[in-house]
């Protein structure tokens, strides 16, 4: 099946994805409410960061029910449907898949039942990296984990396969041992849980309806049901909520690693994370973008919708009048139709039509947030001088992206990425630009107001926080050239290509 091509993808082609995030979670215990329409609302505000497959659990404190299919939200989900799942807590999941296939199996969320008659569901945002492990603790309590393709699967095992313990001692038991990146959101009939990875890659937010609580991936998800933001859960944190109320406890002490590339593309301009807006960053990157690699031009364009806040930034700082250089089809998302070879081979024309008039015999600055593979940007410049543009100066804003992303985003393998192989002139003649600039590390970390040291860097330094497994994961992202450092441990080239025998990720 065809994987994504809407705001995520940089590519037409949904074989040649450009980078995605792996799942949007949402989560709410409101009694009294229409806690599956909440639901459906908060997916619908997070499939930015997911649009294969949608799910919602619902509990009504006698049972958990899960209805959930491979789409988008809209397309899961009608009236009907949504009425018949009733209850006073619920657990949304919107589903991009990084390796696993994008089947109703693999969607989420997932649920199991333990020997005692508690039933647990669980929805994923991240990637884990210990997968071989976990099945095998899940083995030897008696789990069959065989048929599972995912690790968000073997999650819900292992919190399921502790009969004698409640859910949130179980939790406590088995979080702990789960190693990558994580923010998880699951329940069983009564209680809804929240927990997030001791370094915090990936962002969750804790908020408070006026007869409940809701957690979410970003605060969009919490605006759109009209819930206030209390505050990040926070890395290393579990959160239980019924009941009795609201209770908070560590498995882990915090070490916080949030990723980088969230301040970059991935979480929504309007999110906040670590208390940082989105959009003031990507306009400040923007601005540094400016001052770092100025050039004579006149007219500053974005590659809507992610390169607009830079472009304003850029603008800003240089002087150079901003404008709109193209415009998008804002009816082109996630698709079922495969694109004939005639149409795929046209790029991102399906996506992006030049403004002729607003670019012909100017000198233009091109602003995107990031260059994968070069697909985009050739098309781009290409459709720029074929509109009539002198000059085309391709500005981005971050720095190059030389390393796969093992924790949650599904970039293309170190193989494939354009900067990982190819010098700065390189890349500029393989997009056809008349110049190039991407903003240094250091100035986008500065954007971002985070110390170095609690940022995940690793798609553009290959410093990995999280320690890999050289006989499983990296098979399959084969890293180029010289030995990287993960974690604790030096991979030479040789283990960075050692094959795989890990289960495949959610």
């Amino acid at each position: 099946m065809p994987r994504g091509d809407g705001r995520l993808s940089h590519e037409l082609d949904p074989h040649r994805p450009g980078p995605q995030d792996a799942c949007g979670v949402f989560g709410v215990w409101a009694p009294g409410e229409e806690v599956a329409k909440l639901t459906y609302f908060g997916l619908y505000a997070l499939q930015h960061r997911g649009q294969e497959a949608a799910g919602i659990a619902v509990s009504d404190g006698s049972g958990v029910v899960v209805y959930k299919d491979v789409g988008l939200v809209a397309q899961v989900f009608d009236e009907p449907t949504l009425a018949s799942l009733r209850g006073h807590l619920a657990i949304g999941h919107a589903r991009y898949s990084t390796t696993g296939d994008s089947t109703w199996e693999n969607s989420q969320p997932t649920l199991q039942s333990t020997t005692s008659g508690t039933t647990i569901a669980l929805a994923h945002n991240g990637n884990l990296v210990n997968t071989a492990d976990l099945a095998r603790r899940a083995a030897e309590l008696g789990m069959d984990s065989r048929g599972s393709t995912n690790d968000t699967t073997l999650v819900t095992m292992l919190l399921a396969g502790h009969p004698d313990l409640s859910v949130e001692a179980a939790a406590m038991k088995v979080l702990p041992t789960v190693e990558g990146a994580f923010s998880f959101v699951f329940m069983d009939e009564n209680t809804l849980y929240a927990a997030r990875d001791h370094h915090g890659v990936r962002p969750l937010v804790l908020g408070r309806l006026e007869r409940g609580w809701v957690v979410a991936s970003e605060q969009a998800a919490l605006d759109i049901v009209g819930a206030s933001v209390v505050r990040e859960v926070e890395p290393g944190e579990l959160i239980a909520i019924d009941e009795y109320g609201l209770r908070s406890s560590r498995f882990a002490a915090p070490d916080p690693k949030g990723c980088l590339f969230e301040y970059v593309y991935l979480a929504r301009p309007d999110a906040t994370i670590n208390g940082r807006n989105m959009y003031s960053t990507r306009v400040e990157i923007g601005r540094r973008l400016a001052a770092e690699h100025p050039v004579d031009a006149d007219l500053v364009i974005p590659v809507p919708e992610s390169g607009t806040p830079g472009a304003i930034g850029y603008a800003e700082a240089s002087g150079i009048p901003y404008g709109q250089g193209f415009m998008k089809n804002a009816y082109v998302g996630r698709t079922f139709i495969q694109p004939s070879q005639t149409i795929r081979a046209l790029g991102v024309r399906l996506k992006l039509n030049p403004l002729r008039d607003n670019v012909r015999g100017k000198r233009l600055v091109v602003v995107d947030d990031s260059i994968v593979r070069g697909t985009t940007q050739r098309a781009i410049v290409r459709m720029l001088r074929e509109a009539g543009a002198l000059e085309v100066h391709v500005r981005i804003s971050s720095p190059p992206v030389k390393w796969p992303c093992f924790y949650g985003i599904d970039f293309a393998t170190g193989a494939e990425l354009l900067a990982n192989g190819m010098d700065m002139e390189g890349i500029r003649r393989s997009i056809g630009a008349d110049s190039l600039g991407y903003v240094s590390l250091e100035g986008l970390i500065s954007a971002t107001e985070q110390p170095k040291n609690r940022l995940c860097r690793a798609c553009f330094d290959g410093e990995y926080p999280i320690k890999l497994p050289a006989s499983n994961l990296i098979g399959k992202h084969v890293l180029e050239g010289v030995g990287r450092r993960v974690g604790s441990e030096e991979l030479s080239g040789d283990q960075a290509s050692a094959p795989t025998t890990e289960l495949s990720r959610s």
